[in-house]
């Protein structure tokens, strides 16, 4: 009786579905959830898995038969009832070639996701899109929602083309775009900012120098804050429009300076001067360390490095009561006393090569 009536208690947690379920923000924000939801984890089939407390659901994005089998499977276990979707799988690298994975996975995945969660009560689909589809601003001046779009790789262009086909494929569901800048936590888990750690922690010359304005610089939020605002994004989903953008973001934007200015405090005990050097000599010297070898920076990442993302995120602030409660600024001495404390630790989980 008493574990029939915790079957009872169980069922009637409304559902929660989360894609990349085994991601970084996925993960956290399934054991954040769990307690309150019954969740059900979209992956690829095989590790990494998604958290214990959810479900895991195998699908390959791109197969109708996959997304098909899957939703089967959901209906019998769940019924035909749906929150929310948390829809944080998506394609991406670094390499700055064109790829037909962001139109296959990205673009025609969510458009797949869509197509069969139209034969659902679905409350509401969160899309995980990126601050980086906006045209860059300049110091002092913030990207509102409104802001124009100019994205100018591959991976913010399958963004754009996503919240287009949200738009169009949506039908009754609502539907919320969270533009989302980079994210980090203690133990790192920032691409740009972990490889400038890296840098300046090994000494490299390449630390020193750098060929744009280091007054520019981008947003970043907190991992903590950025699952926050998508369970009060949830939480709130029965207010918010049909159809709606938000800009998710610290309150604090650091220049490429102050980045280096701190990083090197707390690595070396002392400031780490810049050397600004053109743009065609940091191509051809990019371009060689990934003959030698396969460094982070590539010759396509100089012409961006000028850009400047300064979000605004007080639409957030008012719609769903959404505050960030970390800064980079905070938060970057106890990144490097993890690194410190364990250096190959934080290389590891960091997927840093020496």
């Amino acid at each position: 009786m008493e574990k029939s009536n915790l079957e009872t208690q169980r069922n009637k947690k409304e559902v929660i579905i989360v894609s990349g379920s085994s991601g970084l923000i996925g993960n956290a924000l399934i054991h954040k959830i769990a307690s309150q939801y019954r969740v059900v984890g979209l992956d690829n089939t095989g590790y990494p898995f998604p958290p214990a407390e959810a479900e895991c659901v195998c699908i390959d994005i791109t197969s109708d038969k996959s997304m098909a089998f899957a939703f089967e499977r959901i209906r019998y276990e769940y019924g035909n009832k749906i929150a929310s979707v948390v829809h944080l799988a998506a394609y991406y690298d670094f390499l700055g070639k064109p790829s037909d994975l962001y139109d296959k996975i990205t673009v025609k995945g969510t458009e797949r996701l869509m197509k069969f969660l139209q034969d659902f009560e679905v409350g509401q689909f969160i899309f995980s899109s990126s601050m980086l589809i906006y045209k860059p601003s300049s110091p002092g001046v913030k990207i509102t929602e409104e802001s124009p779009l100019e994205p100018k790789w591959d991976y913010p262009k399958s963004k754009v083309a996503t919240e287009k086909v949200l738009h169009e494929k949506k039908g009754k569901i609502p539907v919320v775009n969270m533009r989302m800048a980079g994210v980090y936590s203690e133990e790192g888990h920032s691409i740009p900012i972990t490889n400038q750690v890296q840098r300046i922690y090994e000494k490299q010359v390449t630390a020193r120098l750098y060929p744009a304005n280091t007054a520019h610089g981008s947003t970043y939020v907190h991992l903590d804050d950025l699952v926050d605002s998508i369970i009060k994004t949830i939480e709130k989903r029965k207010e918010l429009p049909p159809e709606i953008v938000i800009n998710i973001g610290d309150d604090e934007t650091l220049s490429y300076q102050e980045l280096q200015d701190i990083i090197s405090m707390e690595v070396n005990g002392k400031g780490s001067k810049i050397i600004h050097v053109p743009k065609w000599f940091a191509k051809f010297g990019a371009f060689m360390l990934n003959i030698i070898g396969k460094a982070f920076i590539k010759p396509w990442m100089i012409d961006l490095a000028d850009d400047h993302f300064e979000l605004d995120s007080s639409r957030a602030k008012k719609l769903i009561g959404w505050n960030p409660k970390h800064g980079l600024r905070n938060t970057l001495p106890k990144m490097i006393k993890k690194l410190k404390d364990d250096p190959e630790k934080f290389y590891q989980v960091n997927k840093l090569k020496k």
